[in-house]
């Protein structure tokens, strides 16, 4: 599929992230910097340092917010989720025990509390149905990390929009709402709508560059 054409389809969530993980699979990508250093930063968590706290929370708060954002389908709830997340490593940093790398305890740990959330919205039920069967074996986690890369740095670019062009984008290309639909949840016309959209779409394009080359 053709990356123009990607980027246009107006699809559900579920698929738009799906075309992401296709595409990343036919592409290597380096990323083994995430680990450099991790013992040393675990250590440093453990100690109290607020420098090892700090670098955590600059290396991994984007990436495990897009991470959160497949599950919750809400920016604003991943991102908090997330948060949650380093305040509790903070408030607990001497008695944390981690057995896997610290990366994957991350992702697991945000991917739990995703699962807690969607269990706490009782009157979901269909959420709840469509995300019961999306919960990965521990051994496919390192797979759904590495995908989650590129979402990534999608995500840094959707992030520094202008409010209002993030709010449409977000609603178009991740809730999968119609321009008609979007104009009127926030009372504005159908052409802004579009606009911003197709405003959105090229500055995606123009900074991705060759990780949206075919």
């Amino acid at each position: 599929m053709h990356n123009s054409e990607f980027l246009n389809n107006t699809q559900t969530h579920s698929a738009y992230l799906s075309n992401f993980r296709k595409f990343h699979c036919s592409k290597e990508i380096d990323t083994s910097f995430l680990k450099n250093g991790e013992n040393h930063m675990i250590q440093g968590l453990r100690s109290g340092s607020e420098s090892a706290y700090e670098k955590l929370f600059r290396d991994y708060y984007h990436p495990l917010s897009v991470f959160a954002l497949k599950y919750v389908s809400d920016l604003e709830l991943a991102k908090e989720i997330v948060q949650n997340l380093f305040v509790y490593l903070y408030e607990n940093r001497s008695s944390i025990v981690i057995t896997t790398s610290l990366e994957s305890y991350l992702y697991q740990s945000v991917r739990n509390r995703c699962f807690n959330q969607i269990k706490q919205w009782k009157t979901r039920k269909e959420h709840l149905e469509k995300y019961n069967s999306d919960q990965d074996d521990a051994e496919n986690l390192e797979a759904t990390i590495r995908a989650n890369e590129l979402e990534h740095a999608i995500f840094k670019i959707i992030d520094s929009l202008p409010s209002q062009r993030q709010k449409v984008f977000i609603l178009s290309r991740v809730n999968g709402l119609s321009n008609s639909e979007i104009a009127g949840r926030l009372n504005i016309s159908k052409r802004t709508v579009e606009t911003h959209i197709s405003h959105a779409l090229r500055i995606l394009r123009d900074s991705l560059g060759d990780l949206l080359s075919t």
